[in-house]
Order: C-alpha cells, then sequence, then structure tokens
C-alpha cells in the first residue's frame, strides 16, 4: 500500500501521463500510468509536477528590513551596505526571527523548499548568526535552510572579521563565504580567497563567495577562486556569486576565463532581479545590464543557478519569494529566449541550484524524497510564462501548502481568433 500516488503528471524534461509513487516519505517509483492502491490518489490532470525550488543564493537575516532604518535613495550596492550598517546596532534577534519566518511561510507556499542563506558575521556580537540558526532549527521539518558565514565587511577588511567567521562556522553554520571585492586592495581580495579557501579545505566545508559584484572590468576574484579550488582539491564544493563584472569583461579575457571556471568545477549564481537593479548605476546610456555571461557559462559546461538574493530589504524593495519570478528575469535579461534557454531557466530555480547546495534525495527519482510541486502549467515553459499556481507542494510526502486551481476565461462569446486560435 502506497502512501501517495500522483497520476497523469507532465515532469520537467518533457514526460507527460508519468506517475509518481510514494511511500515513507520516498519515492518508490516514477513511471507511467501506475496502478496501485494507495491511501490518496491525485489526478494531476496533465499538470506540471517538478521537484521543489531551490534557492541557492538570498540573505535572510537581512529580509523584510525594508525602510530600517530609511530607504536607500540611491539604489545602489553601496548604499544598500551603508544602510544595512545602520541597521544592525538596531537589530533584535526576536525581529529577525520573526521576520525570517514570516518570509519562510511564504517560500513554501510558493514551493520554494530549500534556500542557502549568506549570514552577516561582521559583528562581534553574532546576533544575526544565532538569530539565523535558531530560524534554520524552527524550519527544519518544512525547509531546507543552509547558513552561509559572511563576512559583509571584509574578512581582512573589518576588524576581527576571521575570528567572527570563525565563530560562526564553530556555532554550527555550514558553508564558509566572502567578499573579496569589498576588501580594501585587489591583493588583500586576492588573499581573503586564498584564506577562506584554505579554512574550508581545512574543515571539510563548501565554499560561496560574493564575487566580483562590481561593474569593474578589472575585479578579477572569480579567477582567483577557481585557481584555489583546482589548487585545493576543491572541485565541486565551490561557488561565485554574482560575478556581474564578467558583463563588462573583454572577450579575450573571458575565453580564457570560462575555461578555468570550468576546470575547477566552481559554479556561478546570477541573481537577475537584484543584478540589473544594483549594477550599472554609474552609467548614463547606453546602461548595462549588469547580470554575468550565463548562456556563454552553461555552454562551458559550468553549473549556474539563479537567487533571488534580497526580498525587501535595504537593496531591493520588492520580492515575494516566488522563484519563477526570478527564472522570468533571468530568460529575458541574458536573452535565454529560446526553448532549450528557457528550460534552462527553469533548471537554474530547481535542479542546478539544489546541485550548488549539495542537496541529498532531491528530484523525482526512484530512492528520493517525496519532495515536488504541482503547477498549474503543461511544461516549464509555460510555467515561467505564467507565473504558476502552485496547486500542491509535498515536503517528503506530506501536503504543507495548497491553493485553488484558477480557472481564466475571456469574458467574450465563443470565437476563433483570425489565427485560428479559440478565444474563450
Amino acid at each position: 500500500m502506497l502512501d501517495l500516488l500522483v497520476n497523469n503528471a507532465a515532469l520537467p524534461d518533457g514526460r507527460t501521463g508519468m506517475s509518481v509513487a510514494v511511500r515513507a516519505g520516498l519515492i518508490v517509483e516514477v513511471a507511467p500510468g501506475l496502478d496501485a492502491l494507495a491511501h490518496e490518489v491525485i489526478d494531476a490532470q496533465g499538470f506540471l509536477l517538478s521537484p521543489p525550488f531551490v534557492d541557492a543564493h538570498f540573505h535572510m537575516d537581512a529580509c523584510l528590513s525594508y525602510g530600517l532604518p530609511r530607504v536607500n535613495a540611491s539604489g545602489t550596492l553601496l548604499e544598500g551596505i551603508a544602510v544595512w550598517g545602520e541597521l544592525k546596532p538596531l537589530l533584535k534577534a526576536d525581529a529577525l526571527i520573526e521576520r525570517a519566518l514570516a518570509y519562510c511561510d511564504w517560500a513554501v507556499a510558493k514551493g520554494l523548499l530549500a534556500i542557502r542563506s549568506h549570514v552577516d558575521t561582521s559583528d562581534p556580537s553574532l546576533l544575526p548568526v544565532e538569530a539565523m540558526l535558531e530560524v534554520r532549527r524552527r524550519v527544519a521539518p518544512y525547509l531546507d535552510l543552509q547558513l552561509v558565514a559572511f563576512p559583509q565587511d571584509g574578512v581582512l577588511r573589518a576588524k576581527g572579521g576571521l575570528d567572527n567567521l570563525k565563530r560562526a562556522l564553530d556555532l554550527g553554520v555550514d558553508v564558509v563565504g566572502g567578499i573579496p571585492h569589498f576588501e580594501r586592495t585587489m591583493a588583500d581580495g586576492a588573499a581573503s580567497v586564498r584564506l577562506l579557501c584554505e579554512l574550508a579545505a581545512g574543515r571539510g566545508l563548501l565554499v560561496d563567495m560574493h564575487c566580483d559584484e562590481s561593474d569593474d572590468p578589472l575585479s578579477r576574484h572569480i579567477e582567483t577562486l577557481a585557481f584555489e579550488a583546482q589548487r585545493l582539491g576543491l572541485q565541486g564544493r565551490v561557488n561565485g556569486s554574482h560575478c556581474t563584472s564578467m558583463h563588462s569583461m573583454d572577450n579575450y579575457y573571458v575565453s580564457k576565463l570560462l575555461p578555468l571556471i570550468a576546470e575547477s568545477g566552481v559554479s556561478v549564481i546570477a541573481n537577475p532581479l537584484i543584478n540589473i537593479t544594483l549594477q550599472g548605476r554609474h552609467d548614463s546610456y547606453p546602461k548595462r545590464r549588469g547580470m554575468t555571461r550565463v548562456p556563454e557559462l552553461l555552454a562551458a559546461g559550468v553549473n549556474v543557478a539563479f537567487g533571488h538574493d534580497c526580498v525587501m530589504d535595504p537593496w531591493y524593495g520588492l520580492g515575494s519569494g516566488d522563484m519563477l519570478d526570478v527564472a522570468h528575469m533571468g530568460l529575458h535579461v541574458a536573452q535565454m529566449t529560446s526553448q532549450p534557454g528557457m528550460r534552462a531557466c527553469f533548471d537554474a530555480v530547481t535542479v542546478n541550484a539544489a546541485k550548488v547546495m549539495h542537496l541529498q534525495g532531491y528530484g523525482l527519482a526512484a530512492g528520493g524524497d517525496a519532495s515536488f510541486v504541482l503547477l498549474q502549467a503543461r511544461d516549464a515553459v509555460e510555467a515561467i510564462r505564467l507565473r504558476a499556481n502552485r496547486l500542491k507542494v509535498w515536503r517528503k510526502g506530506v501536503l504543507v501548502a495548497e491553493t485553488p486551481e484558477v480557472v481564466a476565461k475571456l469574458l467574450l462569446p465563443e470565437r476563433t481568433s483570425a489565427t485560428g486560435f479559440m478565444l474563450s
């Protein structure tokens, strides 16, 4: 006897009429047209059943703090950092936890069941770290929250930066972070990459650096990150986030850089909503879009994911935790409007992001966790186009969120358009 059987589902890889059988929180079979006894049988009606959405780059300690203590008037990255610096002395643990838990509720309702969040380690109190560790504990039954020790003020630039980061890791933070382009010199930035990668290698941890979040084409810390990943045997365990300077680099240098990143096994996370908002602020016209070279990275064999990065915080006043919004913006900015390109953008907020986070049991395959989302769309492209309604969200076989199906019809008499498509 199965616990759950989902029939007549479309899958992101294009298969239709598929069944997914679940027992004890695990997928036991994925095959066409299964007929088996189950406590609950769901007819997916041909809609898309997807693995859960994954956000591999977020800042949960800052989310939902928009306007505290003031709004970022210029909209720039540096003013956002300044506003966050003004807010940090005013932070209270209870408020941090409350805002983060509210966001996690939003996330689950959107089918977002795994988040990698950078948490600021710059303040010696480590208040944000302790708050996010408590959030991680509370949401564990329904959401995977992976934390990155992030020295927002620079691990070398800020007094006690390295000690604070090490203490955060000792408390149980999962991943080593960094921000080399915010150190005082290029040399210090490269030194911070080397230092932090050695720290991660020594502790057996993953690495995720804010890397070259700049319009400066000479900000090239991704090169150092790739080199250190190879030197230390960290292939597959290192990620470079943002990498926006690559947008402005000359093509000859990039032709050398892309194979280096691919050979090192370093993944890259672009943050479309935020990259195009913060970058290019000093341009007149033409304005750079500021996002890294997603199609070229993918073509070189690099694993590329998309992150939401910010929701209603000092850097971005919008957002709702919807990774389909992120994919939608990403395909526009990267001009990935071919069918394969749009499907790759869906992968960037699902399977590629799960690979960055090293999620175990992820995906629609026998033996994996029975965590998936039923979307009111027939395929991945339509899901992005419509930002499809999440009909049901399961976490390890347990229904954790659902939304009634929305039926939209034109309020017109039934007729055929000039193209032959039925309008109602």
